[in-house]
């Protein structure tokens, strides 16, 4: 089922909520420290939908509406913590599309975001805890040895992590795609 079978307004719409819906899960995420990953977690999920239609350009719209919206309401006084979801997160879902339209093989896919997934995450160690996690009990034991080896978690970690996490969202695509298909055949 291809794009050309659905009007420039539905593609506008689709994209419209998700873009809403994004800067409302994101924004939630900022305004509670603890539910800052699930506000990461759901909106990439909301940018899940223009894609579900195959509009990548709806779903690239999606993302950037999603990130100035929510800078302009209110992210600015945290800039830092947006940062992964600029460099990754938002844009992850859009990848994996992208991956399976030109039929990229996915082992040399796999590599190449494990490592702008690993990359993120040491950008996201420079930036939001300025090199040294713990802060002020940064001479601490604990944080001593995290600190130590945080290299090794970041890019051995991140690795492990990123496998069943890129998995998972390729499911939550296909999860995605069976509700939005129910939407306007």
């Amino acid at each position: 089922m291809g794009k050309n079978k659905y009007s420039r307004s539905f593609e506008i719409a689709l994209s419209a909520i998700s873009c809403a819906v994004s800067v409302v899960m994101l924004l939630v995420g900022f305004w509670s420290d603890i539910l800052l990953a699930s506000g990461y977690l759901f909106s990439t999920v909301a940018l899940m939908v223009p894609l579900s239609k195959q509009f990548y350009r709806g779903g690239a719209l999606a993302y950037l509406g999603t990130v100035i919206l929510a800078i302009v309401m209110g992210a600015a006084a945290k800039f830092w913590d947006l940062v992964p979801f600029i460099m990754f997160f938002g844009l992850h879902p859009l990848l994996n599309a992208l991956q399976l339209k030109f039929n990229v093989n996915k082992w040399l896919a796999l590599a190449v975001k494990t490592v702008w997934f690993d990359f993120t995450l040491w950008v996201a160690y420079i930036l939001i805890f300025g090199g040294v996690l713990g802060g002020s009990h940064s001479d601490n034991a604990f944080y001593e040895f995290i600190n130590r080896y945080i290299y090794w978690f970041i890019f051995v970690g991140g690795t492990l992590i990123f496998f069943p996490y890129d998995y998972l969202i390729f499911k939550m695509q296909g999860t995605v795609n069976k509700l939005v298909y129910r939407i306007k055949k």
